[in-house]
């Protein structure tokens, strides 16, 4: 197979062209940045942003499938900036795909997709979009993802794959970030501490994407379809950031605030934010709240049986690789 991965470079991106490597696959990668280690592994590397539509055209020439990760990610920003990379991003990799004849389409959404402020527990894809939304990057997300779904027909078969909460060695975002407000003396365990998460491993999710592309074949009940990717262990949320920050010789959380309370903090924050035009993402936000303060896990069944999706790494093993790569332990 000859692919494309959007935003190679970034953290599932690499492992999902480390794997397409690994089992013979040719990859291209088209992401903003210039990434040299790709050249490592035989990558041919396009430089350009998907909101450029000429860019998306060019990288999408000859590859027989399209793994979409490139995204903008965050809590907070401006609705321009999550529009333009979130959905019309999107929308150029689809009409680049049909006017290159490209079958595949395998786009990475988010399980905040379905996300309406309170407790997810078991939930699976049947599960509708909110009418409400609270943050920019989920409500574009979920935009995105429906529009991924609906192209899927005719010459340009396609499926949405939602991991929930990517993590492990070279992490860019998740981990460092817990780390930087702990150390900052900032994190707070939100609500009463017994609210379970679901997470997945970083090479479960690149793997659930390769599996996805195999799958995706005339007449599949992959097509259009979005699934749910993770770990399929639920774990105590505050525990295993304690765990994390534990490997990393920090003290553990042991503050807490309430939810109502984050809450309410959050929702002062964005209006300040709002008011003063910072850019910047403020420390509490409605979202942040109540993502940190309930409980949200997920049927994979769906992923096993129509992917054969099995997680192949468990969470502890999972911190085992932690411990090991990422601090040397």
């Amino acid at each position: 197979m000859h692919a494309l991965v959007t935003g190679a470079g970034g953290f599932l991106g690499q492992y999902i062209t480390r794997q397409l490597v690994a089992r013979g696959d040719k990859v291209r990668s088209l992401a903003r940045g210039n990434y040299p280690f790709l050249a490592q592994f035989g990558v041919e590397s396009v430089q350009g942003n998907i909101q450029d539509a000429a860019a998306v055209e060019q990288a999408c020439r000859g590859v027989d499938a399209v793994f979409h990760v490139a995204a903008l990610a965050g809590i907070w920003g401006k609705w321009q900036a999550y529009y333009g990379n979130n959905v019309l991003g999107t929308r150029n990799i689809i009409a680049a795909c049909r006017k290159n004849d490209v079958p595949r389409l395998i786009y990475t959404s988010s399980p905040s997709v379905t996300f309406a402020a309170s407790d997810q527990c078991g939930i699976d894809e049947s599960t509708p979009y909110p009418t409400r939304w609270l943050a920019h990057y989920p409500q574009t997300k979920a935009l995105a993802e429906q529009e991924v779904l609906a192209a899927s027909g005719g010459d340009l078969l396609t499926c949405a794959l939602r991991p929930h909460l990517i993590w492990g060695p070279g992490d860019q975002h998740l981990i460092p970030r817990l780390l930087a407000r702990a150390r900052a003396g900032q994190l707070r365990r939100v609500g009463d501490g017994k609210n379970v998460i679901d997470a997945v491993f970083v090479e479960n999710a690149a793997a659930a994407h390769l599996l996805a592309a195999d799958r995706l074949q005339p007449e599949s009940s992959v097509c259009g379809k979005a699934y749910f990717i993770t770990n399929g262990e639920p774990v105590n949320c505050w525990n295993w950031i304690n765990e994390i920050l534990t490997l990393a010789g920090v003290e553990p959380v042991t503050k807490s605030v309430s939810y109502r309370a984050a809450y309410a903090a959050g929702a002062v924050l964005e209006g300040i934010w709002k008011l003063t035009g910072r850019t910047d993402e403020p420390r509490m936000t409605r979202f942040l709240a109540a993502q940190l303060a309930t409980s949200h896990y997920f049927n994979i069944t769906a992923a096993r049986r129509d992917l054969g999706y099995e997680p192949a790494i468990s969470m502890a093993e999972g911190m085992q690789r932690l411990r090991a790569l990422e601090f040397r332990i």
